[in-house]
């Protein structure tokens, strides 16, 4: 997909999710996405199932709600982007340093749970592998 078929897909997007009659849900179903500049963009409601984000930057993208299932995120740059919680993030295809960066934030939330002490003891090395550790602090 060319740069130019991008940026038209998600300009018809915003324009959907603005309720805009012209728009169009975002269907970048196993789309060749390698390398792309996605910076930013919401793709909140997107279907990516299966697309190929290898190496994409998608720092400070919306996702929530979106189809991430099937997607290959190896090598992606997540940062200040938001992770759906919902099964469209099932069988994401992820690298150790996107790994280290969903531990960290695991291991940094706060539960009195025994349980859930144990997992996060568990993933603390992981955790502390995270690319902004030094900023962040160790768990």
């Amino acid at each position: 997909m060319t740069c130019k078929e991008l940026s038209i897909i998600c300009e018809l997007h915003d324009k959907w999710l603005n309720g805009e009659p012209d728009g169009v849900c975002a269907d970048l179903r196993r789309a060749d996405l390698r390398d792309a500049d996605l910076r930013g963009a919401n793709l909140r409601f997107a279907n990516l199932m299966e697309a190929d984000l290898r190496d994409a930057v998608l720092r400070g993208a919306d996702l929530r709600d979106a189809v991430l299932r099937g997607a290959d995120l190896r090598g992606a740059n997540l940062d200040f982007a938001s992770w759906p919680l919902w099964c469209g993030s099932f069988d994401v295809k992820i690298d150790k340093r996107i790994a280290a960066q969903l531990a960290y934030h695991f291991c940094r939330v706060v539960c009195d749970d025994p349980e859930v002490i144990a997992v996060q003891s568990a993933l603390k090395n992981l955790a502390n592998q995270f690319h902004r550790v030094d900023e962040c602090k160790e768990v």
